[in-house]
This record gives structure tokens, C-alpha cells and sequence, in this order.
């Protein structure tokens, strides 16, 4: 789907989809603060115009905001993404071991946590491996090769 929305426009266009969203949450919860939907919406769509404008430029941050990073800023984008895999998944263990150790009733969360950030790995593992022998070993020259 994202392959027919222009390359300036992906980030600004996941950026609304998510204020609206989050708007949405606000205003089905109701009560007192319903008017933080509203003012949801607008920071969003000012964060998604400055996205945009950004995008246009010629700089790194707007190689990044218009989705035309290179191979240097895809490897640093990666690496930040696993360091916050880590911190979350090391987070999720302190307080699910506090939890534990308090005898709260609010341990689950933090357990629900440790298994999506675990079921993220293997699914990261399984989606980016290679799965297939390496050339210089004796089962890649037994398998018969592939035509493409």
C-alpha cells in the first residue's frame, strides 16, 4: 500500500493516520477531556505539514522525512531501532520482576511486553534471515540450483 503513496508523502500520511487515531481514542473515551482530540488533530496535522515542508529540502533529516534515506542512514535508522528494542525488553523485565517481587496484581502488563518484544525478535529472525547455506559449505553445492 505504501508503494503507490508518493515517497514525500509516506511519512506525513502515517503521521496523520496516527493523530487521527490517537484522536479517535480521546474522543470515543468522552468524559472531561474529550477536547484533547481536537487539539490532537491539530498538532498532528501542523507535525505532518512540517514533515512535508522538511521533506523537500536537501539535507539528511530530509532524506529521512521524505523517505529517500541511504544506505548510511538506513544502518543507523536499524540500529536505533534495536537499541529501543533492547531498552524495552530490559524495561519490561525490571518491572515485571518488581511486580513479582511485590506480589502486585499489575505484573501482566509488563510480561505482555516481554512477549511481544520476544515474538518481535523470532519474527525479525525469521523475516531477515537468510535461510540459506552458505557457499562454502558441503549442503550448498548438494542441493540442486536455483533458476530465477
Amino acid at each position: 500500500m505504501m508503494r503507490s503513496i508518493p515517497r514525500r508523502l509516506r511519512k506525513p500520511v502515517a503521521i496523520m493516520v496516527a493523530g487521527v487515531l490517537f484522536a479517535a481514542a480521546w474522543l470515543v473515551r468522552g468524559g472531561p477531556l474529550w477536547w484533547v482530540s481536537i487539539m490532537t488533530v491539530v498538532v498532528t496535522a501542523v507535525r505532518a505539514y512540517s514533515w512535508y515542508r522538511m521533506s523537500g529540502t536537501d539535507t539528511d533529516e530530509a532524506a529521512l522525512a521524505g523517505s529517500r534515506a541511504d544506505e548510511r542512514q538506513q544502518l543507523v535508522s536499524l540500529k536505533s531501532r534495536a537499541l529501543a528494542c533492547n531498552v524495552a525488553a530490559i524495561a519490561a523485565f525490571i518491572g515485571l520482576t518488581a511486580a513479582v517481587a511485590l506480589n502486585a496484581a499489575w505484573w501482566w502488563p509488563f510480561a505482555a511486553m516481554l512477549v511481544v518484544t520476544g515474538f518481535g525478535y523470532l519474527f525479525g529472525l525469521s523475516s531477515y534471515g537468510t535461510g540459506e547455506s552458505d557457499a562454502d559449505s558441503p549442503a550448498y553445492y548438494a542441493s540442486p540450483p536455483v533458476r530465477r
